[in-house]
């Protein structure tokens, strides 16, 4: 289609629901694999750069900026993924957000299986895109 090539972004969260031990293991850096914050970041930023390789029909796209945050919510216990991607494009970057996050998030689940295999990913959405015809979108 002919659309103008604007600025794009996305933003996508989710979180994941585990046990308690799970949780501070997380928090103080024992988990035996290592870093899971800093690998599930990279790992979620590969899977923005991937995201037309596991969904058919995505465009591939020149991604100016991806980043991956995280947040603890003791009470839960839980850790959310926020995933941010932008683009100058014809197109969108939701599916590469929403891509993002949950590969981050699923991350999360390989590095502490051993803990908790109860773990739950939920709330997998996109809270906001901006850019484009159809413009501003917040959840």
């Amino acid at each position: 289609a002919e659309k103008a090539v604007t600025k794009r972004i996305a933003i996508a969260s989710g979180r994941i629901v585990m046990n308690n031990e799970a949780f501070l293991a997380i928090q103080g850096g024992t988990v035996p694999k290592g870093d899971v914050l800093a690998c599930s970041r990279i790992a979620g930023i590969l899977a923005v750069k991937l995201t037309p390789t596991l969904i058919p029909l995505c465009h591939t796209l020149l991604i100016t900026s991806a980043k991956l945050d995280f947040e603890f919510f003791p009470e839960v216990p839980a850790v959310q993924a926020r995933c941010i991607v932008e683009t100058t494009a014809k197109t969108g970057v939701e599916m590469e957000a929403l891509t993002g996050v949950s590969v981050a998030l699923l991350t999360i689940y390989d590095c502490c299986k051993a803990i908790d295999r109860g773990m739950v990913i939920e709330d997998v959405h996109l809270e906001l895109k901006d850019g484009g015809t159809h413009g501003r979108y917040e959840a």
